[in-house]
């Protein structure tokens, strides 16, 4: 495997940012793919407090992605929930309108959306759920282990040190908007827009399981397919360390 620190000047946010990427090695993938295939791709969204090296330092996700073949990209967002920030960055565009189209062009990573997923944990859940289900067309996959699946949820509940104000400018709701998962999800079903498998994993004793059974049952309502996979666990690495294990089964 590659662990690459690569730190390049980002023109939406107007500053120096660092992402981890994870490359497997090429010996197998030579012979069974051929040297020019790019590598299918997870791009894996952090949590709350964390950064771009939360997932090495904390997870075996560099064994994992070797066992796969796959290469895990993995950028920071701040305390940004993936949004453009009222009072800070605009992380959402520096993602979908920067990164993705960016990052193939420097390292052997897939473009088919076939060969494109994206996961995370917590903030990073919920995350993985707004691009994929905001960018339909880009990614096939997506997963969230223990996800903030209503956003609101982040309004009523605040966290110590943490203030959503920065991110919503204020706002008492973000229902019906495009940082709404249950927004989302009605908008492509109403517009015929063919969405990525949906993989939602929580922790029967973590803080946000009501918050996932919620969404669970939403989609079903809707008659939206989705992998939902509970098991005893709170809201750590413990959990999310097997949880991402199971993701890259799924993928």
């Amino acid at each position: 495997m590659a662990i690459i620190d690569f730190q390049f000047l980002s023109k939406t946010l107007a500053t120096t940012t660092s992402i981890s990427i994870i490359l497997p090695e090429r010996d197998d993938w030579f012979q069974a793919h051929g040297n020019q295939t790019p590598y299918p791709t997870l791009y894996l969204l952090h949590g709350l407090s964390n950064n771009h090296s939360t997932y090495v330092r904390n997870t075996n996700i560099e064994r994992y992605a070797s066992e796969k073949g796959i290469a895990v990209v993995m950028p920071s967002f701040d305390h940004s929930f993936y949004s453009n920030m009222a009072y800070g960055h605009r992380y959402f565009d520096y993602f979908t309108k920067e990164l993705l189209p960016l990052l193939p062009t420097l390292f052997p990573l897939a473009q088919e959306r076939e060969k494109n997923f994206v996961a995370g944990h917590s903030m990073g859940g919920y995350g993985a759920f707004k691009m994929a289900l905001s960018s339909p067309s880009h990614f096939a996959k997506a997963a969230s282990m223990s996800g903030v699946m209503d956003i609101d949820y982040i309004l009523h509940h605040p966290f110590d040190n943490f203030s959503i104000e920065a991110v919503t400018g204020g706002k008492t709701t973000l229902h019906g908007t495009p940082s709404d998962l249950y927004h989302l999800i009605r908008e492509n079903k109403k517009n015929g827009v063919l969405l990525p498998e949906l993989y939602q994993t929580c922790g029967t004793e973590d803080f946000l399981y009501e918050d996932n059974l919620a969404f669970r049952d939403f989609l079903k309502k809707e008659n939206i397919h989705a992998k939902y996979v509970e098991a005893p666990g709170e809201h750590n690495f413990k959990f999310w360390d097997k949880s991402i294990e199971n993701v890259l089964e799924w993928l």
